[in-house]
């Protein structure tokens, strides 16, 4: 059972506008790290329902990666709430996604949102 969705250039702001944990595995079919990191990224997903782990094809969403600056893959981007918490490149082990997953769920958003606040220039 695949517990993973696909966005594209018409469902990608709409899903993060949702709120929640978004996770999103930006990769493409030539990619080795890529497929090595798919089953991980899968089964993770598999273990947080309440979570939405997305997939990014950057082949067939160019204007995606590009816009968010997407230069190596697999790429890893955090959402949680709207707000984007991390964007890292290069494959985890399934043990790093679980911990990322766990920090992630257990920030205080309030104050996250409140720290960047504080942190724009005025």
């Amino acid at each position: 059972m695949r517990h993973t969705i696909d966005l594209t250039g018409e469902d990608f702001l709409p899903t993060l506008d949702r709120g929640g944990l978004v996770l999103i595995d930006f990769w493409a079919p030539w990619c080795a790290p890529c497929r090595a990191f798919g089953p991980i990224f899968e089964e993770v997903a598999g273990e947080h329902p309440e979570a939405t782990f997305a997939k990014v094809n950057t082949e067939q969403e160019q204007g995606i990666a590009g816009a968010l600056g997407i230069r190596s893959i697999p790429t890893l981007m955090v959402v949680r709430d709207g707000v984007v918490l991390a964007m890292q490149a290069g494959m985890l082990p399934a043990a790093a996604l679980r911990d990322l997953v766990r920090q992630a769920q257990a920030l205080d958003m309030d104050a996250v949102r409140a720290e960047a606040v504080a942190e724009r220039p005025h």
